[in-house]
């Protein structure tokens, strides 16, 4: 199952625990979050895409962590002026790991790490 979501002005598509980078949310690592502004919920085999949200629809997700980007260099300059300005930016995002989709009738949520792994064989 997966679902596009909106959220900081972007939309992203997401499976369950798949982690994303997001435009910073106000949210402690640990916290989780729950997101229901779900434009399109979809499986194997068919759509639901809301108009302009699918009611119902929400995605639950753990926040990992608050982080920042990469530099991102902003350089201006004006030739024959002998005049530039060089100024950086890291923009504030949350890393989050999502942990359940629902459509309003089904859930499918992440396996956890003990299920997802395999079992190793036992060593004789």
């Amino acid at each position: 199952m997966f679902a596009v979501i909106r959220t900081g002005g972007k939309q992203y598509r997401v499976t369950p625990a798949s982690v994303l980078k997001v435009e910073k949310l106000e949210a402690e690592p640990g916290a989780s979050v729950t997101f229901t502004d779900i434009l399109a919920v979809g499986t194997a085999e068919n759509l639901l895409l809301g108009a302009p949200t699918v009611a119902g629809a929400s995605v639950t997700a753990t926040v990992v962590a608050q982080d920042k980007l990469p530099t991102v260099i902003v350089l201006k300059k004006r030739r024959r002026q002998n005049s530039r300005r060089r100024n950086g930016h890291r923009q504030r995002v949350t890393v989050l790991r999502v942990s359940a989709i629902s459509n309003g009738t089904e859930t499918e949520t992440a396996p956890t790490p003990a299920e997802a792994a395999p079992e190793a064989p036992a060593a004789d």
